[in-house]
Parts: C-alpha cells; structure tokens; sequence
C-alpha cells in the first residue's frame, strides 16, 4: 500500500530523526539514497524502515514521490530512505582512529571514509564531537558508518594501545606504523587537542608540511596513509 499522507507516522519518525536529541533517544537514524541503502545492506544492517519512491522499483514500502521529496534532507532527487538502529561499539584495535572536539559532521564522515580504505578496526568519538549518525555525517562516510565499528569514549585511557597525539607543529615527524596496536588521536581544526589530552598520551608526532594546518579529515587520512604505508608495501 502506497503511503499518501504528511502525516504517517512513518515519516514523521524520520522528520524527527532530522534532529540529534530525537536520535539520541530513539537510538536510531536516517540514511538517504541508494548507495547509503545498498551500503546498509552490503553490511549486514537491517532497515527498522525502508520507503522507496512509487514506481522506482527499489525495496521498500511505497511512497509518492512528493511526499518523499518533503521530508528528504536533501531537497528533491531522493529516491528511497531507510531508518536504521544505532550500533555502538567498544573501541578496537590493531588501528583506531579517535576523534576529540572535531565538531563538523563532514568531517566526521570523511575521517569515517578514511578509516574504512585504510583498515582502522574502529572509530572512537571523544568528547565535543559531531554526531556520526547525523545525516551530514552519514553522508560524508559514503557508507563506512555501516562498516566500521564506532565507540564513544570519555577518557584516553579508554582506547586500545599506544596512544599517538596528532598535534600540529608538535612532537616528532610522523613516519611509519609504531607496531603493535596504536590509537591515532585527532583534534578539532583551530583548537587542536586539549593540552590534558596530548599529556596522556603516550607520544606526540606531526605531519611535516609547508603550509600552517590541514583540516582534521584530511590530517587523518594523510596519518593513516603513513601508519599503514609499510604493512602495505610489505604485502605488495
């Protein structure tokens, strides 16, 4: 049966869910768009709801195209969403990947995205940051929030390892994996990782660059190029 109404109460859950507090206390969240979909599916994650535009002939129950386009984040164009339960996890090694204070939810979902190509076993989510289950975040992974295991920490020595501080200008030049398992810690754009954070750390290293910063996504990914470079090249 076609869905018809503003008013159902399926898409009244997910006008809701637009919002972090509504998410936090339903624990679930919205996913937009066939990649995201199929990505949820490729990774094992069972919509708790799927609504597909009438005559798409995607999965899901049906729904006209304008009420669909009304409660899309994304303006028009959208041919189907799925709302999804939120997993937590513990955060886990060889490679983890923790975030303090980033706030950005493009950023979030970018470093997501890096984790996934590079191999990190988990992302951890310190104090300050952006909801990785927001839509601008879930976004930005380009499906990685189905893949990689996420965990929210409060205190450093909650994460697995050799805790590494990516700190600008600061510590020694970051070059090769430390071996064994290592948690790579990433700040937040202009403030950087809180002084008490880096002090509890086990050491501080830097990306060798010409230019003053690189914003937290891209610092990321270069970092963990860096840290996975020579298993890589041992594999090749």
């Amino acid at each position: 049966m076609t869905i018809t109404s503003p008013h159902n109460e399926r898409l009244k859950e997910i006008r809701k869910l637009a919002r972090r507090r509504a998410r936090d206390a339903r624990g679930r969240f919205v996913a937009e768009g066939e990649d995201l979909v199929a990505a949820a599916a490729a990774a094992g994650w069972e919509p708790a709801q799927l609504i597909a535009a009438a005559g798409s002939g995607l999965a899901g129950e049906e729904i006209e195209p304008a009420l669909l386009d009304g409660v899309s984040g994304l303006g028009s164009g959208t041919r189907t969403i799925g709302v999804y339960e939120q997993r937590w996890h513990a955060p886990a090694g060889p490679l983890c990947v923790a975030l303090w204070g980033v706030g950005d939810p493009g950023n979030v979902g970018a470093i997501l995205r890096s984790a996934l190509a590079f191999g990190a076993a988990s992302v951890a989510l310190g104090p300050g940051c952006a909801d990785p289950y927001g839509p601008k975040a879930v976004r930005a992974s380009m499906g990685a929030v189905f893949a990689v295991p996420v965990a929210r920490v409060a205190a450093v020595d909650e994460l697995p390892g050799e805790r590494v501080a990516l700190v600008a200008r600061g510590g020694e030049p970051l070059a090769g994996a430390p071996g064994g398992h290592v948690t790579l810690l990433v700040g937040a754009e202009r403030a950087g990782l809180p002084p008490a954070v880096v002090a509890a750390c086990d050491r501080a290293t830097h990306i060798p660059i010409a230019a003053d910063s690189l914003n937290a996504a891209m610092a990321a990914t270069v970092a963990l190029y860096e840290l996975t470079r020579a298993p890589r090249m041992a594999g090749a």
